[in-house]
């Protein structure tokens, strides 16, 4: 039996007359009995009692019956559950984000998102920018926040927002006038740098914005991320130079301050495969760049 037999089947089950089911399929009666005939021939028992003034299920009708019901229940889920995928609005979506996005827009984007499509399961990966990259290459993730951008012709990348640097230094540390971090005071001190490995990363970025105002003379501490390297800050093990939006969560033992002269700003950005046309990664995209407009 194919589909379109066994709505045939559960008219006449339903009805038990074969001129009021075929009035329900929109069909003239004798191609419906016809397609009755076949399905108990291919099947090899009767399925309805066919009296003078009525038809009634034999008993394997009655259990075909109950089957079929069951069966075309489950296509029409199967059948809901797909359409409600291709709209966006089940499934699954797979972001990759760096730390320091956690302070910023990510949160609140992704909460937005929760709200528009509460029943996409969204899994979250916290990854450096390497990694990040090799995971979009390789379809491991479907989106991924990174801090500077990543680079690939491969990819779709959209510029979020911008942040000015600051400098995380411990509550004991003394700062210049007007309570403001002068790189150049910082010589002989220790920069906390994050990642140590893969590189190139955030770490190279800070290192090339010191260099190029002239700041060359510090020494540095790799870590393996930002959590770390704030940990490490607060026990005064040296200076870290994060985006400003990392100040918005306080930590003990650690002050925030403006860097002057200012550092290159850094950049937020989301990118996403070109080849990827999912409905999912297109609402996380829109959700995404309107959260950042509202932000900025």
């Amino acid at each position: 039996m194919d589909i379109r037999q066994m709505k045939y089947f559960v008219a006449v089950a339903e009805e038990l007359h074969f001129g009021r089911a075929a009035e329900r399929l929109d069909m003239a009666q004798p191609p419906l009995s016809r397609q009755i005939k076949q399905i108990e021939t291919e099947i090899g028992v009767l399925l309805f009692n066919r009296g003078r003034n009525a038809i009634t299920l034999t008993q394997a009708g009655e259990q075909l019956y109950k089957r079929v019901i069951a069966i075309l229940a489950q296509i029409d889920d199967a059948i809901l559950e797909a359409r409600r995928i291709g709209q966006g609005a089940e499934g699954r979506l797979r972001l990759g984000f760096v730390g320091s996005s956690t302070y910023g827009l990510l949160p609140t984007i992704v909460k937005s998102y929760r709200a528009h499509y509460p029943e996409v399961n969204l899994g979250l990966f916290p990854m450096n920018n390497a990694r990040l990259h090799r995971a979009l290459v390789r379809r491991e993730i479907d989106v991924a926040f990174a801090r500077p951008a990543l680079t690939d012709s491969e990819f779709q990348t959209r510029f979020l927002a911008e942040e000015a640097l600051l400098a995380a230094v411990p509550d004991m540390f003394q700062p210049g006038p007007g309570d403001r971090f002068d790189p150049g005071s910082a010589r002989g001190q220790n920069i906390i740098l994050y990642p140590e490995f893969p590189r190139p990363s955030y770490a190279d970025f800070v290192m090339s914005n010191l260099e190029s105002k002239g700041f060359t003379e510090f020494k540095r501490v790799f870590t393996m991320d930002l959590q770390t390297a704030l940990s490490l800050v607060a026990i005064g093990e040296g200076v870290c130079i994060v985006p400003a939006s990392v100040a918005t969560g306080k930590r003990n033992g650690i002050r925030f301050l403006t860097i002057e002269p200012e550092l290159d700003k850094t950049a937020l950005s989301v990118s996403h495969r070109l080849d990827e046309q999912g409905v999912h990664v297109k609402n996380f995209i829109k959700i995404a760049q309107t959260v950042a407009r509202k932000m900025l």
